[in-house]
């Protein structure tokens, strides 16, 4: 039976809850310290919470991309590509918050994180992957073009389409929202990097705000172009 399952156990959150552990507890450092190495701790184990979720949902994508012929799940993609969007948002909303670390706390509990790093997230480092944040395309992108390619169109024509071509160009407009999103979120820890450790090393041994700045990529290139090739078709077609 489950009528008896309660708010706590269902999200389980005696676990959960106890799983922020400041290092700099039961040291000199002052009250003001701890609380913001907890606050520190929060807003990363959140984020790769919400990473987890962006991760299955664009692997979803590329599962229907992957294993069906035509558009009968199209809508479905549709959602989870404006959802992820959305969790980018929730992350760089995170950022936002962050950015009231106080830069003498940091100071305080920076060498209690030893050479921890988020560059050493694989989930970040999975999701790069998955949108395409190297110098190629990743896999949402390229299984997308071949489900385009076995319906019978072209990315290109979709894209020059625009609205008329229905659900196919709402996919190519949600891939570009999810693009635009994951690079604001991208510029805005780098914002919050050089304004807490300026162009310090990071704890990983990177170079900090420049090896974050380094990485920073505008997803979909191909697609974006194909997209603003509608400006010329208009012009063309202009009396």
């Amino acid at each position: 039976m489950t009528d008896d399952v309660t708010y706590q156990d269902y999200l389980e959150l005696d676990t959960l809850l106890s799983l922020q552990k400041p290092r700099s507890v039961g040291s000199s450092a002052l009250r003001a310290t701890v609380l913001s190495e907890q606050f520190f701790i929060v807003a990363h184990q959140a984020s790769e919470l919400w990473l987890r979720q962006a991760i299955a949902d664009l692997e979803a994508v590329i599962d229907v991309f992957t294993t069906t012929d035509d558009a009968s799940e199209a809508e479905w993609v549709v959602d989870l590509l404006h959802r992820s969007s959305d969790l980018l948002r929730v992350l760089e909303a995170q950022l936002v918050a962050l950015d009231r670390l106080p830069v003498s706390d940091f100071a305080a509990f920076r060498k209690l994180l030893g050479t921890a790093s988020g560059a050493q997230s694989e989930q970040f480092r999975r999701l790069a992957e998955l949108i395409g944040l190297g110098k190629e395309d990743g896999p949402l992108y390229e299984s997308f073009t071949a489900w385009v390619t076995r319906s019978g169109h072209t990315v290109a024509g979709l894209a020059r389409s625009g609205p008329e071509a229905g659900v196919h160009y709402r996919i190519i407009e949600a891939l570009l929202h999810l693009g635009n999103g994951c690079f604001r979120w991208q510029l805005g820890h780098v914002g919050v990097v050089t304004k807490i450790m300026g162009n310090q090393q990071g704890t990983g041994g990177t170079s900090g705000a420049e090896h974050l700045l380094g990485r920073c990529r505008l997803p979909f290139a191909e697609l974006r172009e194909l997209r603003a090739g509608a400006h010329t078709d208009l012009s063309v077609a202009a009396p």
